[in-house]
């Protein structure tokens, strides 16, 4: 069973930026809308909108493929929310609501792929933009395609792990709980309430909070 992890914020809050601790040989990045990483680094991204046009490929199908490789066992696909967009905007011309279900179903397949078809020892972080609940609530929380979409899917929902990436006082920090501004959530003791915008650390946290070793599984079950 994989470890789906949904990193949130609004552009420029640092969620792409929360990659650069990783060594190159840690990470495979599977970049959906094709913009540079933005920090100088040696690691590389998989362009999966360019790839799919190139093949004449669906794109969830393309990240289904690259994820079951497993080449490596953490993964991030960044920015999520644009395979919902791209969806959107190859069936704009499909009419009917049908096409928003199929939408959500999209995606929401692809966090269960995660979950039901990855080794236990792999983790995939899902980096999302944010969107406000309401004009005027101030609480965000995970972007969508609309009200028509939320009701077919609570994205938050299918993840144990939601962390707000956010900026105070020109710092970039992770906030781990909801504090009433957003949906973020995480299980008891793993991590702080408040940390330093740094990926590989949360990754390293779950690693240990779960038990995870090379294989996979954990020492308690290799032990029982």
């Amino acid at each position: 069973m994989g470890i789906p992890v949904l990193i949130l914020g609004e552009s420029g809050s640092g969620k792409s930026r929360s990659l650069k601790n990783f060594q190159p040989d840690e990470i495979g990045i599977l970049n959906v809308a094709g913009k540079p990483l933005p920090f100088r680094t040696s690691l590389k991204t998989f362009d999966v909108n360019k790839t799919a046009r190139k093949k004449g490929a669906d794109r969830y199908s393309l990240i289904k493929a690259v994820l079951i490789a497993g080449k490596v066992k953490t993964v991030a696909i960044d920015d999520s929310q644009f395979l919902m967009a791209f969806d959107s905007f190859d069936k704009a011309k499909e009419t009917g609501y049908g096409k928003f279900t199929d939408m959500a179903v999209n995606f929401e397949r692809l966090i269960e792929f995660v979950i039901n078809d990855l080794p236990d020892d792999m983790i995939v972080y899902f980096l999302h933009h944010t969107e406000y609940v309401s004009s005027d609530s101030g609480k965000v929380k995970a972007k969508t395609l609309g009200k028509m979409l939320d009701s077919q899917l609570t994205v938050e929902g299918l993840f144990s792990i939601v962390i707000y990436c956010t900026t105070t006082e020109n710092r970039h920090v992770f906030i781990t709980q909801s504090q009433g501004i957003s949906t973020a959530k995480t299980p008891e003791d793993m991590l702080p309430l408040e940390m330093e915008n740094d990926l590989k650390a949360v990754d390293t946290a779950i690693r240990e909070y779960y038990n995870l070793t090379a294989k996979g599984t954990s020492e308690n079950n290799e032990n029982n």
